[in-house]
């Protein structure tokens, strides 16, 4: 009879002593010094562009042609540019939109793809074959040229960029949310709801997308520095974010002109330049870090 309440509490302290997915995939994250690094300078470059620009002393708009290309000092550490103004400021608000170019942008890829590879995963058969070959033919399409026919047809709008840049992203995404959605399709959960008969859309958003969470923030961590880098092109070619507004690659642009005009200024395109790379590698690494946190075949390893 003694042996019952043991038995018990052992039972209670297995439960008490599991984990989740989640918290097990946190506790690998942790273990990452990439990720853990890149996370860090994130958050860091992320909070200096929504704050920084109202702590300088210096407005983005204002030029003070009395200054114009002077170099990195304790007044302007990052330097002026052409028009004498402070490119510390023009750095860090360059920062806040290149950083909604690559959410935005990725939130409208991962609108259209897992919706899109959701149905064709879950619906199978004719429909699966018509929706991929759709993907297929886009594929054969060229990114870059895509994104520069929809911004010459549609307009420079800085909306319509985020949109044509999240239009060509979605791919990638639907293939894999396809992929993972065929083999979930054969859960006994899912034949079950069927057999409650669930809508099937239903199915999909409420049980089925929940369960390619761990795949989907991988992806979408890889694709905001994707994003922004065809963004930077984009604007480097003049097609991207246009003036007054400014993103890095804007002010990349801006520096190289000016340099090759005036072989001197070297600031100008060397502090976005700098802003942009770190981003990416930070964005990079974190994203290699979710990627083998979110391995549920790591679970074992450790």
């Amino acid at each position: 009879m003694s042996a019952a309440p043991q038995e018990t509490d052992l039972l209670q302290e297995q439960l008490v002593g599991g984990s989740s997915f989640w918290s097990d995939a946190w506790k690998r994250l942790k273990k990452s010094r990439q990720a853990i690094v890149g996370g860090a300078i994130l958050i860091i470059v992320v909070v200096a562009s929504l704050v920084g620009p109202f702590l300088t002393p210096y407005s983005q708009e204002v030029q003070d042609l009395e200054r114009q290309l002077e170099p990195p000092s304790w007044d302007h550490p990052f330097g002026t540019d052409l028009a004498g103004r402070d490119m510390l400021t023009r750095v860090l608000m360059g920062g806040r939109l290149s950083l909604a170019v690559g959410m935005v942008a990725t939130l409208v890829s991962l609108l259209i793809g897992v919706t899109w590879g959701s149905v064709a995963g879950f619906k199978g058969g004719n429909v699966d074959n018509a929706m991929m070959r759709v993907v297929d033919m886009l594929y054969s399409l060229p990114f870059m040229f895509f994104v520069i026919l929809l911004v010459a047809f549609l307009g420079r709008n800085l909306l319509l960029l985020f949109l044509a840049l999240g239009a060509v992203q979605w791919l990638t995404m639907s293939r894999i949310v396809r992929g993972q959605m065929i083999q979930l399709r054969a859960q006994e959960f899912v034949q079950a709801a069927v057999a409650l008969g669930v809508s099937n859309r239903r199915i999909i958003f409420r049980h089925l997308i929940p369960n390619m969470l761990g795949p989907i923030i991988v992806y979408a961590t890889l694709t905001v520095p994707a994003v922004m880098l065809e963004e930077a092109f984009l604007s480097f070619l003049g097609l991207g974010v246009q003036p007054p507004n400014s993103s890095w690659g804007l002010l990349a642009a801006d520096g190289a002109k000016t340099i090759t005009a005036l072989r001197t200024a070297w600031w100008l395109i060397l502090f976005p330049g700098l802003a942009l790379g770190l981003t990416l590698f930070a964005l990079n690494f974190l994203g290699d870090g979710l990627r083998d946190a979110l391995d549920p075949k790591l679970k074992n390893q450790d």
